[in-house]
């Protein structure tokens, strides 16, 4: 899943593709590079970001979604980045064929029976607070064992209101609310995520927990790093990856995948 950021302000590439024709030039290279769907937002979710009102996100997505919907194949899934179903439901008008939720249904409560209706993926992602301040101060007891519990009590409101089970997908939110060791203790328990028998999405990509194991280097350059959680991800039973450098990280995932069917 190659990620889109329609925004001035995400972490490490805000404001690169605010012009809807360079926009999607880049979601082309992304395919070509061996991208699988694309995950386009228009609403920052960085540590400390401020929500966007619907009418600003549907602004900044639409007209790349209806452009790419033009000129790329209908088998191709577009994700919708958004925790609105407004703007979910805008931008499945518009050619989008996935939603994923950071807030898994909570931030709005018509979002689970607006992908029912529609018959589309949704990804339902664990985040403890709001993204302005979830940073702040993240506690659990037992990180693991929190989050397993929140992601099958989601994915059980997904079922409740129509979405089909293979339509469902569980993403732990690496980053989101998470502090170093509770990112670190989530990936070393992927298997337990995917054992609760959805499939499994993994977003690590360029995120700040990396950089203070790396050397404090900057985001961009993060993308070894990211191959590592996407390589740990593929043999915990992880299928999606969302991620900004896609050809590295196809690497990763196809050199992964043969090791891990070899036997």
């Amino acid at each position: 899943m190659a990620i889109l950021n329609l925004t001035p302000d995400s972490f490490s590439d805000g404001g690169q593709y605010r012009d809807p024709e360079q926009a999607v030039r880049h979601a082309l290279t992304m395919l070509a590079e061996g991208a699988d769907i694309l995950d386009l937002g228009g609403e920052s979710t960085r540590p400390g970001s401020k929500s966007v009102t619907p009418q600003e996100q549907e602004r900044r997505v639409l007209p790349v979604i209806r452009r790419l919907r033009e000129q790329i194949p209908e088998s191709v899934p577009m994700s919708i980045d958004t925790t609105s179903a407004r703007v979910a439901r805008a931008a499945l008008d518009a050619g989008a064929t996935w939603i994923n939720d950071t807030s898994a249904g909570l931030d709005d409560p018509q979002m689970l029976a607006l992908a029912a209706e529609r018959g589309v993926p949704i990804v339902l992602m664990h985040r403890q607070g709001i993204p302005e301040t979830m940073q702040q101060a993240p506690s659990y007891k037992d990180v693991v064992a929190e989050v397993c519990h929140h992601l099958a009590a989601r994915a059980q409101a997904a079922l409740a209101a129509g979405v089909e089970a293979d339509r469902i997908l569980l993403d732990p939110g690496i980053g989101f609310g998470k502090l170093a060791a509770h990112n670190l203790a989530l990936l070393a328990a992927l298997d337990r995520i995917v054992a609760l028998g959805f499939q499994v999405l993994l977003g690590t990509s360029r995120k700040g927990f990396m950089r203070a194991i790396c050397g404090g280097v900057e985001p961009t350059q993060l993308m070894p790093a990211t191959c590592a959680t996407t390589t740990l991800g593929v043999m915990s039973g992880v299928r999606v990856f969302r991620v900004h450098d896609v050809a590295g990280n196809r690497q990763a995932a196809d050199i992964a995948w043969a090791v891990r069917n070899a036997g």
